[in-house]
């Protein structure tokens, strides 16, 4: 086989029908500006044909359930393996996946608890087991040879009743001896007279008997008599117990033993899976008993999923100065059914509907809300005069509730769904599993114990764990428990051990995800593939970084070839290879600028990455720091991690929140930040992190979230309807000559709508054909040849160019064509100073990365009306970002801070940080190291605070701090030591 991976004639999207050469079973980064042609190639290209391949050397059966890619643009590709791609896309979005299920960590703590769980009564929390007539009988002769016993089937437990036909059932059946409620009576002298309004529990003593080895057969006669007459249920009864009659912990599975007095010492056994103490009946373990996408294990409340919705008492009553009649957001005072329950339950109450509610008393206050303790008289005006009715008021919340329930109407469940919050679930406190399954131990820890640690705290338990189970449960569990630990230790090792494995897989980054999956590749230790992974680094501090970089280089070390699409500097420096494609974005790239090793790069005088690399190029420190114009505070921010943390933003400058992985910035910005601002500001129904107020707000007009979630979630969404230029340009070709003729307006140009489009595709451009065995083929409409328009529409021409070939055009293309028309100009520079200059306005949406996506957001938030007072949230505005295209970047957020509005920003990457005017660095560690606040105050500041992780890897990009010490960020230059 090849040395190499040979690629001939590429012309995927960009690329100019190039040649390239990567080295198998070595460590290649694919690098260049957005936009140059990276992603053409190593994904749209080489692992397209590496997969294409494969799954045409399987059966057409097989090949009809597996799918087939579409080939690449590509004359031949050469050296392929089987190709595996490891991208950002979200683990998973299904609300019953979590960490545990999409690592299969969860199917082997299922298989372990299943095998070797001790299961206990939900209730009472008693050891439970099942046995059968001859363990019972082999436990007892381990007692000292001798003790006396009494055998008893108990036919009665706690209940209530004289039970006179018992007793005498019983003495038909011969049974003279019994225990009422631990005082012996003899049927055939006396009958006990009960109470029958107390509960009783009755016994029959059905032998008694001296525990001793020679009398085996009569004991075992007896247990299979007690266990036949009480239901599979045996009661033996100590009268003197020897001092060593301990039966310890291992014979806890077979019963309960307990002193009832100084006397006595009774034990109760069971043929069946039950609590004898309860009278619960357990179901039989089995796997399929810890999962809660089965109803064998799932809470029958929640149904797995670990929360419900119910009625929230705080949008209910958002606002409680306002009267009585008005205060209760869902009841509207103007219908006569809650005007006459509110009017009828002020006058119970002697107060007025008029008065504000906050001005009652709490009790009277709950009474409205849950309902009244007493009878209410309610008085409705029929025909035949004024009827009065008393009882009790049902409550606004039950009220609500209730009907959200019997409801056939949709509008009304809809009405009352926007006063209900989600929360955790009551029944199982969030775990998902019903109390049987909660109630199984392994070495006193239940499974939902171990779902709720993070990874690196789950593996110090199971690295130990095999000292707490006996010979028998540490044979059984050898197998599960290496699987588990080699699992967990491979999450360790790509810098994820502050996730918990009950994490909701939607709930985690791109770059999580990603690293979960290629955890899991680690730990399949497959040799010869080729590996195709999509920027590994994004979301990770640079001290976890080097985790990663470990990780593929173990890969790499396996035998296996890595190409990596990346931009981060650490990662090129540990490459073996790299491709520098560009030497521009769009239509300006798709060429290979440089391959080699950094050495290269950093000398090919083409190549703006060898700039940055060689320091010929880089992002510049700001000359001075913004001065706070005031602050807004967050005070006891305690949601998930973060340990009731006081946090100030100072108002009018840029501020960064940093902090390694899992330390709490997302919490911070997502659930507190922005989720009370919109509580607060907007009066919505959002339900923030636990936090206990937010000080400044008045300082700010309005708040806008710009995350990474996409555009829109269809082709026909892009960058132009997006950002609202596309609106410019149809009024433009509405204006042209042809188009007022034919009395076109501007709606004749949407692809949305008909009129204007073609309908053969329905405005797509394409048509989909079903291929059956292999894959779908999309294939440009013969109607329209992928023009998405009618012949008609396509008439109409601005410039000599059509609607279609506009959308078709790249954003730095359409800006010098527009040259006339300032409103769609600004718009489209609003779109390259973000650094999209290389996309095409009409690309679909779906297509998008979530960095692409951002900046779109960021480009039309820019082309709002600004009024100086907004505040700015971005969450890793840097992903999928070149160095060249993030200083673009920077420049923007300097430039919104620069007139007067607020940003702040989650990010790691240290160009960026060191901009900031102020940093808020969170952990110091991940999970529940994490939560604090390390540092805080300008890069230099918090480049000086030993306790800082971020800010020991700052201090190399800040030329102003000198200070001794271990060192992180950027590589030397080439030659140095």
């Amino acid at each position: 086989m090849t040395d190499d991976i040979v690629v001939r004639g590429a012309s995927e999207h960009n690329l100019k029908d190039i040649d390239v050469s990567i080295p198998r079973e070595e460590f290649t980064v694919v690098t260049g500006l957005s936009g140059s042609g990276k992603s053409s190639l190593a994904f749209e290209t080489v692992y397209a044909e590496g997969q294409r391949r494969y799954i045409e050397s399987l059966s057409a059966y097989a090949r009809n359930f597996l799918g087939q890619m579409d080939k690449p643009q590509v004359e031949n590709v050469e050296g392929l393996s089987p190709a595996i791609s490891i991208d950002q896309k979200n683990a998973a979005n299904n609300p019953r996946s979590t960490v545990g299920t999409v690592t299969e960590l969860h199917d082997y703590l299922r298989l372990l608890y299943a095998r070797v769980g001790t299961p206990h009564c939900p209730e009472c929390g008693r050891e439970v087991g099942e046995q059968s007539a001859q363990q019972m009988v082999r436990r007892l002769l381990e007692l000292p040879d001798g003790t006396r016993a009494k055998l008893c089937a108990p036919v009665v437990r706690d209940q209530k009743g004289a039970f006179e036909d018992t007793f005498s059932e019983l003495v038909s059946e011969g049974y003279t001896r019994i225990e009422v409620d631990g005082e012996e009576y003899d049927l055939s002298m006396e009958t006990p007279d009960l109470d029958e309004n107390y509960d009783h529990t009755i016994d029959v003593v059905v032998d008694r008997v001296k525990l001793r080895a020679s009398d085996r057969s009569r004991i075992t006669d007896s247990v299979e008599t007690a266990l036949q007459e009480a239901d599979g249920v045996l009661k033996v009864i100590l009268p003197d117990p020897p001092a060593e009659a301990d039966i310890g912990t291992e014979a806890r599975s077979t019963g309960d033993l307990a002193g009832d007095d100084d006397e006595r010492l009774t034990a109760e056994f069971s043929e069946e899976l039950a609590c004898t103490h309860c009278g619960i009946d357990l179901p039989e373990i089995e796997t399929r008993s810890f999962s809660f996408n089965s109803p064998h294990g799932a809470c029958p409340d929640c149904e797995g999923i670990g929360e419900t919705k119910e009625v929230d008492e705080d949008l209910v009553v958002t606002d409680p100065t306002k009267p009585i009649k008005d205060v209760f957001e869902p009841w509207s005072y103007s219908r006569s059914y809650y005007r006459t329950r509110l009017d009828s339950v002020a006058a119970h109450f002697g107060v007025d509907v008029e008065t504000p509610f906050e001005d009652l008393d709490e009790d009277v206050q709950r009474q409205f809300l849950y309902g009244t303790d007493e009878e209410v008289v309610f008085e409705r005006q029929t025909k035949n005069g004024t009827r009065r009715k008393e009882k009790r008021f049902e409550g606004v919340m039950p009220n609500l509730e209730r009907r959200y329930v019997e409801t056939d109407s949709d509008s009304t469940r809809e009405h009352i769904e926007t006063y209900m919050a989600t929360t955790t679930c009551p029944s199982c406190d969030g775990t998902r599993l019903k109390p049987e399954s909660r109630a199984v131990l392994v070495a006193d820890t239940a499974i939902t114990e171990v779902n709720r640690m993070s990874i690196g705290d789950a593996l110090e338990h199971f690295e130990t764990l095999d000292a707490d189970l006996g010979e028998r449960e540490r044979t059984i569990a050898e197998e599960i428990l290496k699987e588990i630990r080699a699992r967990l230790g491979f999450m360790e090792e790509v810098g994820l051990e502050y996730l918990t494995l009950d994490r909701e897989a939607s709930t985690l980054s791109g770059g999580e995800s990603q690293r979960i999956r290629l955890a899991t590749q680690v730990g399949s230790g497959l040799v010869g593939v080729l590996y195709v992974l999509d920027e590994p680094s994004i979301g990770l501090h640079q001290r976890d970084n080097d985790k990663l970089l470990d990780t593929l280089e173990g890969l790499r070390d396996l035998g296996n070839t890595l190409v990596v699409v990346e931009h981060d500097e650490e990662t090129m420096w540990r490459a073996d290879n790299i491709i520098d494609m560009g030497p521009g974005p769009g239509k300006r790239g798709g060429d290979v600028v440089a391959n080699g090793d950094v050495e290269d790069v950093m000398a090919t005088e083409e190549s703006v990455t060898g700039d940055y690399l060689a320091g010929r190029r880089e992002i510049p420190v700001p000359d001075e720091r913004r001065e706070a114009d005031g602050y807004l505070t967050v005070r006891g921010a305690r949601q998930h991690n973060l340990r009731g943390v006081d946090v100030d933003f100072p108002m009018g400058c840029f501020t960064a929140i940093t902090g390694v992985s899992g330390s709490g910035k997302s919490t911070l910005l997502h659930e507190i930040l922005y989720k009370g601002l919109v509580r607060r500001m907007n009066d919505t129904d959002v339900n923030p992190g636990e936090h206990d107020d937010i000080e400044g707000i008045d300082d700010i007009e309005t708040v806008r979230l710009i995350d990474q979630s996409p555009i829109g979630r269809t082709p026909r969404s892009n960058p132009a309807t997006y950002t609202g230029v596309f609106d410019y340009i149809r009024e433009l070709f509405a204006e042209t000559k042809l188009a007022k003729q034919r009395g076109y307006a501007k709606g004749r140009f949407s692809f949305n709508v008909k009129g204007g489009r073609c309908e053969a595709c329905g405005g797509q451009g394409t048509v989909k054909i079903d291929m059956n065995f292999l894959s779908d083929v999309y294939v440009p409409c013969e109607e329209c040849d992928g023009a998405r328009y009618n012949d008609e529409t396509l008439d109409v021409t601005y410039k000599g160019a059509t609607i279609s070939d506009v959308l078709d055009m790249e954003v730095d293309e359409a800006h010098e064509f527009f040259e006339g028309h300032s409103g769609i100009r600004r718009r489209l520079k609003l779109l390259q100073d973000v650094g999209l200059g290389y996309m095409r306005l009409g690309q679909p949406s779906t297509t998008l990365s979530g960095g692409e996506a951002q900046r779109i957001k960021l480009a039309e938030e820019l082309g709002k009306q600004d009024t100086g007072n907004t505040l700015y949230l971005l969450d890793e505005p840097t992903t999928g970002l070149h160095s060249a295209d993030e200083r673009k970047l920077i420049d923007v957020l300097h430039r919104l801070t620069d007139d007067g509005n607020t940003v702040v920003v989650v990010e790691h990457e240290l160009d960026l940080v060191k901009n900031a005017d102020h940093i808020v660095d969170l952990g110091p560690e991940g999970g529940d190291g994490g939560g604090d606040i390390v540092a805080e105050g300008t890069p230099e500041t918090v480049a000086r605070t030993d306790a800082s992780h971020t800010g020991r890897y700052l201090r190399d990009h800040l030329p102003a701090v000198d200070m001794e010490g271990p060192r992180g960020g950027k590589r030397r230059a080439a030659g140095d030591d």
